[in-house]
């Protein structure tokens, strides 16, 4: 049995390493795909490669999963669209739904969830008000979860649809207001690329940049295969078709606090997916990067998680970057409180 996902990542580096397997490995491989939410990736990325027949079906069906998705995804952009329409208000997509939108490589096959936008912090209010009078309802109900988004997020509490259920988060930046690093939520705003349908998307760097402060700065790594993924294509897109790319790169990471979580985002694609990252110094190697490995690889050939310790060290992490101690403590708390 596939000790860790490394096959996986084998597979989206390198298709033509799938040839070796048996029946075995490729139900390993598939098991773990699923599990990271890169199945739909994965079988773009083998469409060239012969593959059993069994296999080519599993493939087919996971692009035509992933082609509805994005699909589900526009539609839903498009009504957020419609119901913000009165408020001539700027509204950025961000993550999956941005990708395909703007056609990015990162978005071929990419798994979507939630909807989430990016508005003016001083336009919430409106932008609230608005989504509640179209069908949109608060999925936390709960005063102190409310009051917490509020006061220390980066995001409303989460909204749902009450006919579609489908879920939409509005940020007015992007990450936590209590994390360390401050990135410049007006730049981003100011810096935003419109689209045809009138929605906007983040000017390239500051994509990327987003995708790394997610999965570096605000989170415990999970799913952190598919986010290093969506990392690897945008930077290989991005900078073969603008020669400048690096040095705006460099200077939005400066500008937004990121220098360290890019450094070590581009030095672990680099190692995982082989992105070409040579125009930028990402420096070299740290043994604090082999721990990250360590957690973005826990799965087993089933797709179960593994590496209990690794993980919850990721996960206690995840809440110390996002809260100073005294007010960590009181939050965990009160969470343990409300059971």
């Amino acid at each position: 049995m596939m000790g860790n996902a490394q096959p996986l990542v084998d597979a989206l580096r390198e298709p033509e390493t799938v040839l070796s397997l048996d029946g075995a490995g490729w139900t390993q491989l598939i098991s773990i795909a699923r599990a990271e939410s890169l199945m739909g990736s994965l079988a773009h990325r083998l469409t060239d490669i012969a593959v059993p027949e069994q296999v080519k079906l599993v493939l087919k069906d996971a692009i035509q999963t992933t082609d509805l998705a994005r699909l589900q995804a526009l539609w839903e952009a498009d009504c957020a669209r419609r119901a913000l329409k009165p408020l001539n208000c700027k509204t950025v997509l961000m993550k999956g739904t941005a990708y395909v939108a703007a056609n990015c490589n990162a978005g071929v096959g990419r798994s979507i969830g939630d909807l989430d936008i990016m508005v003016a912090r001083d336009q919430l209010s409106a932008v609230e008000g608005a989504l509640l009078e179209t069908g949109w309802e608060w999925v936390k109900p709960d005063p102190y979860d409310d009051q917490y988004y509020r006061d220390h997020m980066h995001e409303l509490p989460p909204l749902i649809h009450r006919e579609r259920d489908r879920m939409i988060d509005v940020h007015h930046t992007t990450l936590p207001l209590t994390a360390g690093p401050t990135p410049d939520a007006q730049a981003m705003l100011d810096a935003a690329v419109k689209l045809d349908s009138g929605l906007y998307v983040m000017a390239p760097a500051d994509m990327l940049l987003h995708s790394v402060a997610h999965l570096f700065a605000d989170g415990d790594l999970a799913g952190g295969l598919r986010n290093l993924w969506d990392i690897d294509r945008l930077v290989r897109q991005f900078a073969e078709a603008d020669e400048e790319f690096w040095t705006i790169l460099g200077a939005r990471a400066r500008l937004h606090q990121l220098e360290p979580h890019l450094s070590r985002g581009l030095r672990l694609a680099a190692r995982l997916y082989g992105t070409p990252v040579y125009k930028y110094r990402a420096g070299q190697t740290k043994f604090t990067d082999y721990l990250y490995i360590r957690r973005l690889l826990a799965r087993d050939g089933w797709g179960r998680e593994t590496r209990k310790f690794t993980r919850q060290a990721f996960y206690i992490r995840s809440h110390w970057l996002r809260m100073p101690p005294l007010m960590l403590a009181r939050h965990l708390w009160i969470k343990w409180r409300k059971g």
